[in-house]
């Protein structure tokens, strides 16, 4: 499909006329102030507005504006207030770099970004107690940005379509979420308190949903590539274990986080930066915001992606165990045991990299045989390269060399999920999901001749129920098949639809995996050549 003069940025995304996509009614508008509804909370009661066929609650507290002395402390619960409180705008994004919704400069989906950030979004068929399946979404962004009122994951379709009931929370990031200073000062300073944010929106939720029409003995957690890595985080907290019954990683693989030493070292490189010592510690409250995040954006070049190992030395803003509230790695010691007995998915895109580079020159799209050793060479060498190259070869024939470097540079991803499923699996007390995402988009990348594929980010529409009439006939279809498993999995704890294949569990022996496309397929140990090559691997000297 031809895509000139269409920026990279929109390649991926979806618009929301799914209603019409997906072979729907299509609600009426909803005018004025007519329909709106109101629901009881522990702190007050909110008016919400009925709109697109469902009722939308959006901006809900859960916790105290982080400001003034309350900057990277353990969140707070919300003050009570008296009548009715109107929650019928999307809220502060949590205070970043403002994205293309946020602010005046953006579309006018959203407020400026802000540190007065602790709200949530409800999306609902009806606030009448039916008790319906909880899915609870933790937006992506590496730690550092995103949303939980963006476009692209917007809870209407879902509600809408499947009879649940969507909730996603704006929480503290990057500097403001994840800067560690209980070990230099004591002054009750937190740690992980983005985590914490979400463990007070997830308590939130348990405590109040069922009046919004929600189960909360059934809540699922879920979330991609940053949210996936708070997904597996959440995973990992004792504290959470009550609040949640089943949980979804998506393009993200994190068996292990960062450590509290380093946590540590990367706030005394934040005060050095600042021109602090330990003892200036309380001079951070007074400290502007944006001048934090000038600190944070400077520094961005030191982060880790949210997967994989990260830095031991110098860890990017984002969770890490620091031996209370995440307490050991998600997966790279086995799973954590009091998760045991909530079902798991897990999975990746099947071409993750190429999304990471549309917003760079389109050079990496023409590679030849020598541009594809010479981008590989930093990471492997002399035989290791030769290997890995004709291992990859040899399971895609046909791939170009630009082909098989999005797929040599997914595969790692690919790899760490499966060893979390692998150690999911090794529990015996739930089962464990895994999927790839496989739609082989053909939209062009503008000045290439290279097919976008299934690249990072393009799964978010497509489980929410996000694209529009105007896409092609097999998104439309991987789409209604995707967002159908997704609610399948809240509703029963096992991703079914109708009309797909029966989804096994899976297990070491036969590796059955969802191959989600136009039409959806199990594929039992998908790309096995890759699998063992990672297997084989000898550690580098």
């Amino acid at each position: 499909m031809a895509t000139s003069g269409m920026s990279r940025r929109t390649l991926i995304g979806g618009s929301l006329s799914a209603a019409a996509a997906l072979s729907i009614p299509a609600p009426a508008p909803a005018h004025g102030a007519a329909g709106r509804d109101e629901a009881a909370t522990r702190y007050g009661r909110v008016r919400g507005r009925r709109e697109d066929g469902i009722l939308k609650f959006l901006g809900v507290p859960y916790g105290r504006p982080p400001l003034g002395r309350l900057r990277f402390k353990a969140p707070q619960p919300p003050q009570p207030w008296t009548g009715v409180r109107d929650t019928v705008s999307f809220p502060n994004p949590a205070f970043q770099v403002a994205g293309g919704e946020m602010g005046p400069a953006g579309n006018g989906r959203m407020p400026a970004p802000s540190e007065d950030c602790l709200y949530l979004n409800i999306w609902t068929p009806a606030a009448d107690r039916k008790r319906r399946p909880v899915m609870f979404y933790n937006h992506g962004g590496g730690y550092m940005i995103g949303s939980g009122s963006a476009t692209g994951q917007d809870g209407t379709h879902l509600a809408q379509l499947y009879d649940v009931v969507v909730v996603e929370s704006n929480h503290r990031l990057g500097l403001f979420g994840y800067l560690f200073l209980g070990d230099l000062a004591h002054d009750g300073y937190a740690a992980n308190q983005g985590m914490l944010d979400i463990l007070a929106a997830l308590r939130w939720t348990s405590e109040n949903i069922e009046h919004f029409g929600g189960d909360p003995d059934n809540i699922m957690v879920w979330g991609e590539s940053g949210g996936g890595a708070k997904t597996a985080a959440v995973y990992t907290m004792p504290s959470a274990s009550r609040l949640f019954h089943r949980a979804s990683i998506e393009s993200a693989a994190p068996l292990r986080f960062p450590t509290r030493d380093g946590a540590t070292a990367r706030a005394e490189r934040t005060l050095d930066l600042l021109g602090l010592t330990k003892k200036d510690i309380p001079q951070l409250y007074d400290i502007p915001a944006a001048r934090l995040l000038e600190i944070q954006v400077s520094e961005a070049a030191n982060g880790v992606a949210p997967w994989g190992d990260p830095d031991p030395v110098l860890p990017g803003f984002g969770a890490f165990v620091d031996g209370r509230i995440i307490p050991r790695h998600p997966f790279a010691d086995g799973a954590p045991p009091w998760s045991a007995g909530k079902p798991l998915m897990v999975g990746t895109c099947r071409d993750e990299t190429v999304f990471f580079s549309l917003f760079g020159p389109p050079d990496i799209f023409k590679i030849h045989e020598t541009g594809l050793r010479s981008r590989l060479s930093g990471t492997y060498q002399g035989a290791e390269l030769d290997r890995i190259i004709a291992t990859f070869r040899a399971s895609r024939p046909g791939a170009t060399p630009a082909q098989l470097y999005f797929a040599i540079t997914t595969s790692p991803i690919w790899r760490d999920a499966i060893k979390i499923a692998e150690a999911k699996a090794a529990q015996r007390r739930a089962p464990v999901f895994m999927y790839q995402l496989a739609y082989p988009d053909p939209t062009v990348v503008p000045g290439t001749d290279f097919p976008l594929g299934s690249p990072h980010a393009s799964d978010i529409p497509m489980k929410f129920a996000n694209v529009g009439a105007g896409e092609l006939p097999g998104k439309r279809a991987a789409a209604r098949h995707m967002s159908a498993l997704w609610a399948g999995f809240a509703r029963h704890s096992h991703p079914a639809a109708s009309g797909l294949p029966r989804w096994p569990a899976y297990t070491p022996r036969d590796r059955a995996t969802m191959w989600i496309d136009s039409r959806c397929r199990i594929v039992h140990d998908p790309d096995r050549s890759e699998r063992l090559f990672w297997v084989n691997r000898r550690p580098a000297a």
